[in-house]
């Protein structure tokens, strides 16, 4: 074979696949695939975005008013927060940083697919561990540990099935790590969550040498097209990753915008509320008519089907009828659908549709 040739284990990978937009003959249809915020950006932070100017200018490279608003925002040390183009530039930093050829990261049996991805492109070897009933099993990563594992990946809430840890449970997992593997707690979905139980991590990190939070605006925030996260590391974590990510690697619209949004923490109470409101009345609604659907603490649901077969018919059904959802084959779980918390209109209208999907079933098997 001539040519450059990648390096081993790279087109071994499955690349990654977002949510579907398009649906062929269908115009203008209603995505639900992508846990995106419903009620948009902040308008703050959309008049910034408005009023943006100066694009010759290379942007801050430290970041420096992002950090010191997230810093206030949430009484930790602007000094530790690292900035990335959303928060998976943090995870592969992370992976970059503190995974040899053939040393292991953990990640769950339903886990974000970037965890494997970033831990494959390091050289490192994904470890994949069953969860139960959907929810990370601490006893079962702990077994999972051995001397080569670096990094244990805790999505919390967990993408795609909604389920949470509590803080005992982290406290647990982490008690029973080696100092020299760092617990990374992955809090995308964090501002979903009642703010008076959710687990942060934020006091974790500064009490331990091998704790990291990470965080985005693509998803409460309503950011996701300008690419912002950060991440909360002990100190020689944030330098390690300092030194690895790009000098400029979060690009000015992006630190201006996400700056104003966290300054109107209104509107993330607004999106909070919705989201609750509208998650609720979703799945009151869908388990009447018979679907099972799990708890979630986050801006999406999971409906269970009685076999791939069945989700598969119901993903073209409802696509076709202007409702995306997100299918789960890539995550293991071929007999769900992820629905994402949309504007009224369209979670009124995915329960319309799935109802016709399943009178519609119904009548083909009598």
């Amino acid at each position: 074979m001539s040519g450059p040739q990648p390096r081993a284990g790279i087109m071994d990978m499955t690349a990654y696949i977002g949510g579907r937009e398009q649906v062929e003959g269908v115009a203008n249809p209603i995505k639900l695939s992508a846990n995106e915020n419903p009620l948009g950006g902040s308008p703050k932070a959309l008049a910034v975005l408005k009023a943006f100017a100066g694009t010759e200018l290379y942007p801050d490279g430290h970041a420096t008013a992002l950090r010191e608003a997230l810093a206030e925002l949430n009484n930790i040390k602007a000094a530790q927060i690292v900035c990335g183009s959303g928060s998976d530039e943090i995870l592969n930093l992370l992976t970059q940083g503190y995974l040899s050829v053939g040393d292991e990261a953990i990640h769950t049996e339903h886990g974000f697919l970037v965890y494997k991805l970033a831990t494959g492109a390091a050289g490192g070897v994904p470890v994949c561990v069953a969860e139960e009933n959907l929810t990370a099993n601490v006893d079962a990563i702990l077994a999972a540990v051995t001397a080569k594992t670096k990094l244990v990946f805790l999505a919390n809430p967990n993408n795609p099935t909604g389920t949470m840890l509590p803080q005992s449970e982290i406290d647990r997992l982490h008690a029973g790590l080696p100092d020299s593997t760092i617990l990374v707690l992955d809090g995308a979905y964090a501002e979903y969550v009642d703010p008076a139980h959710y687990p942060a991590g934020f006091d974790m990190v500064d009490k331990f040498a091998n704790v990291v939070t990470t965080r985005t605006f693509s998803k409460a925030y309503g950011l996701a097209a300008l690419r912002v996260g950060w991440g909360y590391c002990p100190p020689a974590i944030a330098e390690v990753l300092n030194r690895l990510r790009g000098p400029f690697n979060v690009n000015a619209v992006g630190l201006a915008v996400a700056t104003a949004a966290v300054h109107d923490q209104a509107h993330i109470a607004d999106s909070r509320a919705h989201n609750a409101q509208w998650r609720d009345w979703l799945t009151q609604q869908l388990a009447a008519l018979d679907f099972t659907i799990r708890p979630s603490q986050a801006n999406f649901i999971l409906l269970e089907f009685a076999d791939p077969q069945e989700a598969a018919a119901a993903e073209v059904f409802m696509s076709r009828h202007g409702i995306i959802p997100r299918d789960l084959v890539a995550y293991g779980l071929p007999k769900a659908l992820r629905l994402s918390i949309g504007t009224e209109a369209a979670n009124r209208q995915a329960v319309a549709i799935l109802e016709k999907f399943r009178n519609e079933t119904a009548s083909e098997t009598a």
